[in-house]
């Protein structure tokens, strides 16, 4: 049987991938951001605005769900030796 053979993304595309990646974390930061501070000014209800606020809460869902991902992926690529060392000297 034979085997495909699939070729590895350009780097290009790899970092335009990444850059994409960072600038949708950035404007969802932005729009959170925004919609809080005009919450806590007054200028709008999140009752009047209900498409508004449940797409906020979608992306602090997505963000979470992020964080907690990458915050489970950096505790298995930990050394356990490494880790066993530091809590021994205290830190």
């Amino acid at each position: 049987m034979a085997t495909l053979h699939m070729p590895h993304p350009p780097e290009r595309l790899t970092v335009l991938a990444a850059f994409i990646t960072q600038a949708f974390w950035v404007l969802s930061a932005g729009i959170v951001l925004m919609y809080g501070f005009f919450v806590l000014l007054g200028a709008i209800a999140p009752g009047d605005v209900g498409a508004v606020s449940a797409a906020v809460v979608a992306l602090l869902v997505l963000a979470a769900a992020r964080s907690w991902a990458a915050a489970h992926r950096a505790s298995r690529e930990r050394d356990p030796r490494l880790v066993r060392a530091r809590e021994r000297r205290g830190f």
